[in-house]
């Protein structure tokens, strides 16, 4: 049974909110400096920071100390909607929510970026307010607007491998945002998985195999990662679920159309070959991902550790595709490759 960190039950915006929050303030309690650096270049702005300084003899009024130990207040007020439902005069009234803090971001979180219009309209609004209100604010607020995919791709870019304790929940987070819908176009992302010792099976049968109850986030697809390199991309055709109930296989198709005879003979085979390393593929329900084809490449991890089980790419952001091409050329792209170069 997986463990999930974020909860997945159904009152969307508050929850998907919740969870966000939670996994902002995780990231801070593992590890503030990384969680600073992410929120300066991600929300506050290069030139803005509010970690802690040290200073020596800071002339007063009317003293001179030895030393000040000091931090800028900074206050971030988030707005959450799932369909871009962004009410004007809503936001307008949360600038209420500032006061004199020397860092003050209004901040709009949404699975894709505010309309144009709107995101101008408030600009506008903005401007006004700060005029207006400049005696009480004395600093501005400033309005960044995010996907949670780049809210994601800011904290991947601060953690390492070496971060072992906050990247499954990190992992966990991104797998919660992909279920919920919160980064859409799945069919953008490859999901690299490890397949050590059925990576020849995979590469002959063009598929995948994994036990059921392993849930997976949507993708378009599949890497087989093997020996610190992904040696091969197919796009994912569909998902059939099989497994023998009273003495006699059934195949389930989870998306797209029924299995075809061919399917359920490479299904099959699976099954059979994997009695050579031990798996029981017959009573144990297992989800077969089936591609096109599987393509050959070396897209290689030169830093140090592998990975555990699996890691996603967004191969449209990767390359700029505007549409995905056929997999093969995305396979020429990807060959040769290395992931540090993304």
């Amino acid at each position: 049974m997986q463990i999930h960190y974020f909860q997945r039950y159904h009152s969307k915006e508050n929850v998907d909110t919740s969870n966000t929050m939670l996994m902002l303030s995780r990231l801070y309690n593992y590890n503030a400096d990384k969680f600073f650096s992410m929120l300066n270049s991600l929300i506050l702005g290069e030139d803005e920071s509010p970690e802690i300084t040290f200073d020596l003899q800071v002339a007063g009024d009317e003293s001179v100390p030895d030393a000040v130990i000091s931090q800028k207040s900074f206050k971030i007020v988030v707005e959450t909607k799932l369909y871009n439902q962004f009410d004007k005069q809503q936001l307008v009234n949360h600038l209420e929510q500032f006061g004199a803090e020397d860092i003050k971001v209004l901040l709009t979180i949404d699975p894709r970026p505010m309309k144009q219009q709107l995101f101008d309209e408030m600009t506008v609004e903005l401007k006004k307010y700060n005029s207006e209100n400049m005696e009480r604010l004395i600093h501005p607020i400033k309005h960044v607007n995010l996907t949670f995919e780049q809210l994601v791709e800011a904290m991947e870019d601060i953690i390492d491998d070496r971060d072992t304790e906050i990247i499954s929940v990190l992992d966990d987070f991104k797998k919660y945002c992909f279920d919920e819908k919160l980064i859409p176009d799945g069919h953008k992302w490859m999901r690299a998985i490890v397949a050590g010792t059925t990576f020849q099976d995979n590469m002959d049968l063009n598929l995948f195999y994994d036990q059921e109850s392993r849930k997976f986030s949507e993708h378009g697809y599949i890497g087989l990662y093997k020996d610190k390199s992904i040696r091969a991309v197919g796009k994912l055709k569909k998902t059939i679920i099989a497994v023998e109930v009273e003495g006699k296989m059934t195949y389930r198709s989870e998306s797209g159309e029924a299995p075809t005879p061919d399917e359920i003979c490479r299904i099959n085979e699976a099954i059979h070959r994997a009695e050579d390393y031990g798996y029981n593929l017959r009573t144990i329900s297992h989800r077969y991902f089936m591609v096109e084809k599987f393509y050959p490449i070396d897209f290689r991890k030169s830093s140090k550790n592998p990975i555990q089980k699996s890691k996603f790419f967004n191969l449209a952001d990767m390359f700029g595709y505007k549409t995905m091409p056929d997999t093969e050329k995305i396979a020429a792209d990807l060959n040769g490759r290395t992931w540090e170069e993304f």
